[in-house]
């Protein structure tokens, strides 16, 4: 759980049909010389797409880093006008670049998409880039199942050329470059409200005050110093009154047959720290009213080892980008009944990797396959679905990225899970929800903020 992140169509079910194109597939021993050339230091295709809608790389949006005592949320783009609205009328013209939960949301509930020019913002430090080259060749899945983790790579995405030879083997590749996504090396969020939306009524369910570190992306890392944890957080409720001071540390691992995820949980009135061993999975997220589980969280969060992941291909998709308009609006002016106001969120034509997810024999979780898209830029995943057992899209998931170019990263800001059954939806993120108005550092917390003994010294009754 990452609290940062915190009636359905007659015959609505998964479609395995080839959603994307397939690429070209790449070698199981691929060049690293390729991430100067074709592709991007990240490994995205460097050039633009035939009609010019999508362009080029040319190194992204970077700026000089800012202090730690300065917020690093920025106004961008926000002199430009859409080139075209997507809705009801009109979206059998875009179809093949909506993903499924997008056209449910404009067929069901009347949403609509405003479509902006294609901005490439994404970028990393030189550090990232040089350890992203390492990976190409010092990267290995883990020979029980690439679903369980990787070994090898630190400090970039450890699969940054996919191997499409093998759709299990480029599903399971994408998932983890998608969990180990660039953010930065260590923030500080002063208060990360979570909201439901219930019966078109928005409810605040938690602000937090939260502590985060990614041991994967220390600068000064090695496969030899890694200590088998991609991120670590810990936070702390601020509101409402009745979770004032509970707090909880999560442990994320790139390997959950070497170094098993790990929660711990201090409840009011306890004064004592716990494992919370079921905080995991499809288990409920407590702050989501039965709305979403604990690894629905950023469309995808967590261990993946309960799923076979195949790589599907390669799409151009209409999907949120460089959303920094949301940062400086207040959730009372951004969350609708069924959906995100319209004039906050920016849409952009971007290519997203599509991978789908397969529960493994032995398994068992309420959402029994998975659809995601993941932009091939950053690496994070941008939408979603959920399918129950019988193949029909009970969830929606989407994940609004901004550009913080003092990172510079192109990364998460906020978070949106949508029950397809009751309309509901919970929303997640760096958003002001008054009087909790949000700002984000890059901080250097200490080392004791991420143990659970310090968490426990610190407990009360």
């Amino acid at each position: 759980m990452k609290r940062r992140d915190f009636g359905l169509l007659a015959g609505t079910s998964l479609v395995t049909a080839a959603v994307a194109r397939p690429v070209h597939a790449q070698s199981a021993t691929p060049d690293p010389a390729l991430l100067t050339t074709t592709l991007t230091p990240m490994g995205g295709e460097r050039a633009g797409n035939a009609d010019g809608s999508i362009p080029a790389w040319t190194g992204g949006l970077v700026s000089p880093p800012l202090p730690q005592d300065q917020p690093i949320e920025t106004h961008l783009f926000e002199d430009e006008q859409p080139l075209f609205t997507v809705n009801a009328s009109n979206m059998a013209q875009y179809a093949d670049m909506l993903s499924e939960g997008t056209k449910f949301q404009i067929t069901n509930y009347g949403f609509s998409l405003q479509v902006f020019k294609t901005h490439r913002t994404a970028a990393a430090p030189q550090y990232v880039y040089d350890n992203t080259a390492k990976n190409v060749t010092r990267a290995k899945l883990d020979p029980r199942g690439g679903r369980f983790g990787f070994t090898g790579a630190v400090g970039g995405p450890p699969f940054p050329i996919i191997d499409t030879s093998d759709p299990l083997v480029g599903g399971a590749q994408i998932i983890w470059n998608k969990l180990t996504a660039w953010y930065t090396y260590q923030d500080y969020s002063v208060a990360n409200p979570g909201a439901v939306m219930i019966g078109g009524r928005l409810t605040l369910v938690a602000a937090t005050r939260g502590y985060f570190i990614y041991p994967y992306y220390a600068p000064d890392v090695t496969p030899d110093n890694y200590d088998g944890y991609y991120s670590k957080l810990h936070v702390t409720d601020i509101a409402p009154g009745s979770v004032v001071g509970q707090e909880s540390l999560v442990w994320h691992s790139t390997n959950v047959n070497l170094h098993p995820d790990i929660v711990w949980t201090l409840l009011n009135g306890q004064g004592r720290v716990r494992k919370a061993p079921n905080e995991a999975f499809d288990s409920p997220n407590p702050e989501g009213n039965g709305i979403d589980s604990v690894d629905e969280s950023q469309c995808f969060y967590g261990n993946p080892s309960q799923y076979n992941w195949t790589c599907v291909g390669k799409k151009e998709m209409l999907i949120p980008y460089n959303t920094n308009k949301m940062l400086f609006t207040t959730l009372q002016a951004l969350c609708g009944p069924h959906y995100l106001n319209p004039d906050t969120v920016r849409w952009e034509k971007h290519r997203v990797w599509v991978i789908e997810a397969n529960l493994a024999p032995g398994n068992h979780n309420v959402n029994a396959k998975r659809r995601y898209y993941i932009d091939e830029d950053s690496w994070w995943g941008v939408l979603g679905e959920g399918y129950d057992a019988n193949g029909t899209m009970v969830k929606g998931y989407a994940l609004y990225n901004a550009c913080f170019p003092s990172l510079p990263a192109t990364c998460e800001c906020a978070e949106m899970v949508q029950s397809f059954i009751t309309g509901d939806y919970t929303f997640n993120g760096n958003i002001t929800y008054a009087p909790y108005t949000e700002a984000f550092y890059t901080a250097t917390p200490a080392p004791s903020e991420f143990e659970p003994e310090e968490m426990a010294a610190r407990a009360s009754f």
